[in-house]
């Protein structure tokens, strides 16, 4: 690549070189009045005569050969070998456009239009020593007046067909600014105004050619490809922005690029082929001329690589020298950019009319295809020639009779761009002539004139140029001189007889608004598969949703592994670079592809927990209930009306309460619930306890006032005082209780912090003081009648209820002593069992302690539910 552009730009350099000695340099032995040429170029070339001479270059034969440079004597000139039938088409059909002009009264009235066309030989020497030639001429002497008259040699020039052709020859002539207009250079770099401000083109850049094959890839999911190219400004610029363009659509990646060498070198070939086969893309594109393509056609068929989509560029999708019998099996659904079709009338009944001019040396190239045709050659022939048995040309040979290519005219693209050209000059002429005197664009609101007439005034209506030709295309150029991006989508159709046709299946063109558009004909297109259906080329398969990609390390980016999403994320898209987040409460499904809403978890009536629990709790209501029966049916019996049988009655309604709260505690927590579940649950034990706490201190009192001098002890102890102690203790609880639901309330509260896939939906206490306030005052309650009972457990009764309450009490203390570390490690609705569980169990606790016994005695001892028995008189002594 770098030897490429060193010998590019240093052939440049002499080219300017040359042209400004070739151009400038008097050579005389003397000084005298005229300029004489350094030397002159024998070229092939067609021409004829006119008011303003449009110059033309085109590739009439495939190569040339140039003699050996001893300089021991004049070096001779180069000669040309190959005749190319398709170029002298083109070429005919830019004198056709002229004559076609000439004839056309509105267009140009007045001026005759002549042309100069010179063959280039496919190589960029030839081409430009034609290009000097037309813009400086070909006379051998110049006579120098005072006032130099008349216009340039050509106005300007329609061609070349090669991009590195044009970037030399633009070049120079952007240094005195005469028009190039070219119809097969796609170079994007000629875009490029500042180096190439004189030329223009009648065919889309490759920019937009890249563009469009981009469009294609995307088309049919092609993400995987393998690019080709030739070792030229065409090949390496189109190399460049196809690279630049696919990173920046973010579209794909490719697999390989390859440079495809110069001639025939059968070590790089099979270089190059071996990474074709060795790699996993399905799809290859090719930026190179035919030339290069055949030889790279020959090691695939070696190598027998088949399976690939080949993907041709405008330079070779309708070159017939590859659709033969033994590629189509491997070229056959070839899919590529052709140059807009068009249709040009009369073009045929023109060619039809060739015949070769008397004048040889002006239109050698007419009797070269004359004898190019009809294998004969013209008056004096070579001895070998005759010695052969070759017949003489006689310029009456017809036409008709021989199946010639250049005749058909039904898939007109080159040609249709060399007809574009040579009318964009036209009206630009047109334009210029349509000038006021007075009103015109330049100095001092001048208009041109065809008698002193300057390149540059004739580039500024060409740049202005916007005219619709007869098959109904609109022509202009844009800033950099480049026309309307159109192509044709083109595929290589291969029949079941083993020919081959080459079909149009779409369109791709350029909007300023939605910028390329790509209209295929997808079911039309041919696949050289045994599916019949398009290849997949992909690095990767696409990541499903539910999972993102992870590039693989050293690969590009089309290079990736499909990694599900974690808990919690998911994607719902296909090739994902990234799984998003659930919102708080949502949590990703199985799938990982949407999110749902969580699970919620609280302590339900419907699970085992929650039934066990409310059972428990209702059981214990019931039981409470029962022996508030047994103890009504039996409320004149003596073991009912000890020790103030009001108490007992108001603390089996209180243990019913303690066990009717905890149902507070189960179900889904709404705010009535959590305000009121710690406030029944603490009221009701503060009353159960204060019950106790007095039965306890009525215990001790009776006690006390047996003895002698103690009876003034129960004044304090009456029914009365009972009922406003326990009042009193419980009123506390109430003011706590209601200062905790005032000032910081509990409230229902959703919960994520325990599990990531699943809402705890509990009740947060809001105040931690005032829930601790709350369980502290219950505790106190509890120890203080604890230590009262135990204190009085060895009084004299024989039925002693301090020993029961002691016993209580302590499986009270102990079951709400083990309850505080269970409930602070235990989460969610597990808390709330705990605290349910240290409920009931304390109820429990209390229920059998304090009135199983007395139910004992009064269903099943009744001969002990006795005022004798209860005081221990009966009692005998041994």
């Amino acid at each position: 690549m770098g030897h490429g552009r060193v010998f590019r730009d240093t052939y440049l350099v002499l080219c300017v070189y040359f042209v400004l000695i070739l151009f400038s340099s008097p050579v005389s032995s003397s000084l005298s009045s005229s300029c004489r040429l350094q030397g002159q170029f024998h070229l092939n070339g067609m021409f004829k005569a006119g008011d303003v001479v449009l110059g033309g270059l085109f590739e009439l034969h495939y190569s040339s050969v140039f003699p050996s440079m001893s300089f021991a004597s004049k070096p001779q000139q180069p000669s040309c070998q190959g005749f190319d039938i398709i170029g002298f088409r083109q070429a005919q059909t830019m004198a056709f456009a002229i004559d076609e002009i000439n004839r056309n009264s509105s267009l140009l009235p007045n001026v005759t239009l002549g042309y100069s066309l010179y063959d280039n030989c496919a190589t960029l020497g030839v081409a430009f020593r034609a290009a000097l030639s037309l813009v400086s001429g070909q006379q051998e002497e110049f006579l120098l007046h005072e006032h130099c008259l008349g216009s340039p040699p050509v106005l300007g020039i329609v061609g070349d067909s090669v991009s590195t052709s044009c970037i030399a020859i633009s070049s120079v002539l952007g240094l005195y600014k005469v028009p190039m207009v070219s119809y097969y250079a796609t170079c994007s770099c000629l875009s490029d105004r500042k180096q190439f401000p004189s030329f223009f083109r009648t065919i889309p850049s490759d920019a937009f050619q890249v563009r469009a094959m981009l469009q294609i890839l995307k088309q049919f999911g092609w993400t995987w490809a393998g690019l080709l190219v030739s070792d030229d400004d065409y090949g390496l610029h189109a190399a460049q922005s196809f690279q630049y363009d696919l990173a920046q659509s973010g579209g794909g990646c490719l697999a390989y690029v390859e440079v495809l060498p110069w001639g025939n070198n059968p070590t790089e070939l099979k270089r190059i082929v071996n990474v074709m086969r060795e790699s996993t893309a399905r799809v290859v594109i090719v930026f190179a001329h035919e030339s290069r393509i055949v030889h790279l056609m020959e090691e695939v068929l070696k190598q027998n690589v088949t399976g690939l989509q080949w993907m041709a560029s405008e330079a070779w999708i309708a070159a017939t020298t590859l659709q033969t019998p033994h590629l189509m099996p491997y070229l056959g659904g070839t899919l590529g950019i052709a140059i807009r079709r068009g249709e040009i009338p009369g073009l045929r009944e023109f060619l039809l009319r060739i015949r070769p001019e008397k004048d040889p040396d002006r239109n050698s190239i007419v009797r070269q295809f004359w004898e190019h045709t009809f294998q004969c050659r013209y008056a004096p022939p070579s001895s070998d020639w005759v010695d052969a048995g070759g017949r003489l040309c006689t310029g009456q040979e017809d036409l008709r009779n021989v199946g010639l290519s250049i005749l058909d005219v039904s898939d007109l693209r080159p040609e249709y761009n060399v007809y574009k050209a040579v009318y964009a000059l036209a009206h630009a002429l047109e334009d210029m002539l349509q000038c006021v005197p007075g009103r015109g664009p330049f100095s001092g609101h001048s208009c041109a004139s065809l008698q002193r007439l300057e390149p540059w005034q004739v580039l500024y209506y060409l740049e202005r140029v916007n005219f619709t030709t007869v098959f109904g295309d609109q022509v202009s150029f844009d800033e950099n001189g480049d026309a309307l991006p159109i192509y044709d989508v083109m595929n290589w159709l291969w029949l079941p007889d083993g020919s081959t046709k080459v079909q149009n299946v779409g369109v791709v063109r350029e909007s300023a608004s939605t910028g390329e558009e790509l209209a295929l004909d997808a079911d039309k297109v041919f696949w050289n598969f045994e599916s019949k259906k398009p290849p997949q080329s992909v690095c990767s398969e696409s990541c499903p949703p539910g999972t993102r990609m992870a590039r693989r390390k050293g690969k590009p980016i089309c290079c990736f592994d499909c990694i599900p999403c974690s808990e919690g994320k998911i994607s719902n898209q296909t090739d994902s670079m990234e799984c998003t987040s659930c919102p708080e409460e949502f949590w990703s499904n199985p799938q990982r592809d949407h999110c749902v809403p969580k699970s919620m978890e609280f302590l339900s009536y419907h699970e085992p927990l929650g039934i066990s629990l409310t059972t428990a709790s209702l059981l214990g209501t019931l039981i409470c209930s029962i022996v508030l029966g047994i103890f009504t049916c039996h409320l004149s019996t003596p073991m009912v009306r000890a020790n103030n049988s009001e108490l007992s009655f108001l603390l089996l309604l209180s243990l019913k309460l303690c066990f009717l709260c905890s149902l507070l505690f189960i179900g889904r927590p709404r705010l009535w619930t959590c305000q009121l579940r710690h406030a029944a649950f603490g009221i009701s034990f503060v009353l159960c306890v204060s019950c106790i706490l007095v039965k306890t201190m009525v215990v001790l009192a009776v006690f006390k006032a047996s003895k002698p001098g103690g009876g003034a002890s129960l004044k304090w102890f009456g029914a009365v005082q009972q009922r406003g102690t326990v009042l009193a203790l419980t009123s506390i609880q109430a003011v706590i209780c209601t200062a905790w639901l005032v000032s910081s309330s509990p409230v229902p509260y959703k919960n994520t912090q325990y599990h990531t896939d699943k809402i705890v939906y509990e009740c947060a206490v809001g105040s931690k003081v005032g829930f601790a306030v709350l369980l502290g005052y219950i505790g106190l309650l509890a120890i203080l009648s604890f230590l009262l009972a135990f204190l009085a457990r060895n009084l004299p009764d024989n039925f002693n209820e301090a020993k029961l309450i002691t016993f209580s009490m302590l499986i009270f203390c102990a079951v709400w002593v083990a309850f505080i570390p269970a409930y602070i490690n235990s989460p969610g609705k597990y808390a709330d069992a705990v605290e349910v569980f240290a409920i009931l169990a304390s109820s429990f606790g209390l229920l059998v302690a304090l009135f199983g016994p007395k139910c004992y005695i009064i269903l099943l001892r009744p001969e002990r539910n006795t005022k004798k028995a209860i005081m221990g008189r009966s009692t005998t002594k041994t």
